[in-house]
């Protein structure tokens, strides 16, 4: 996303999201994901949800924006890093786990579908997603940032063909049932 890939705007990101984190979704993750797993999150921005899931996994953080790694490596400079497209995801690493947060919300669903149909090959067996989403209809543009509300029905169509929806359910972020997350385990070969 051509946006964060302005030091500005990404600045201007982070302090945004402060305050905001997957504190109360990760666990859910938990419950299909032993200890010390490894996990990548997708678009980790400022990494606040990769501090959290690096206190029981093995994490490995990722973002098409350069500036959110690079802001990440001055106070983190051991962090497995990686420069990666969230559509693409051209990588020859394998994880137990992928894990987004409002992240996919910013691919067409196009792309969201490209994306999906990619990820079971980053998994290692039994191979688990955890991503969330903005629940509803329609794709809105705010100064250059495109977010894509979904429905429910519209994610099971989308996932569906390569994992097998193991929950998902609506929760509240800003206002009532106005995000969906769901948990996944990519389909047997």
């Amino acid at each position: 996303m051509d946006y964060f890939n302005d030091e500005k705007n990404a600045r201007a990101y982070i302090r945004m999201a402060e305050g905001y984190d997957g504190r109360d979704l990760i666990p859910i993750l938990e419950t299909v994901l032993p200890e010390g797993a490894s996990i990548l999150e997708l678009g980790m921005g400022p990494g606040i949800d990769l501090d959290i899931l690096s206190k029981r996994y093995t994490v490995t953080g990722s973002d098409g924006a350069q500036p959110f790694l690079d802001f990440y490596r001055k106070t983190h400079p051991d962090a497995d890093l990686l420069k990666l497209d969230a559509v693409t995801l051209e990588t020859d690493r394998n994880f137990d786990a992928l894990f987004t947060n409002k992240v996919l919300i910013h691919l067409l669903p196009d792309q969201l579908e490209a994306s999906v149909a990619r990820q079971p090959a980053l998994l290692n067996a039994p191979g688990y997603v955890f991503h969330t989403f903005w629940r509803g209809e329609g794709i809105e543009n705010h100064h250059g940032v495109t977010s894509v509300y979904w429905t429910e029905d519209g994610l099971r169509q989308v996932f569906e063909p390569h994992f097998e929806i193991i929950e998902m359910q609506s929760y509240s972020e800003l206002a009532a049932d106005d995000s969906i997350w769901l948990l996944a385990r990519k389909r047997a070969a």
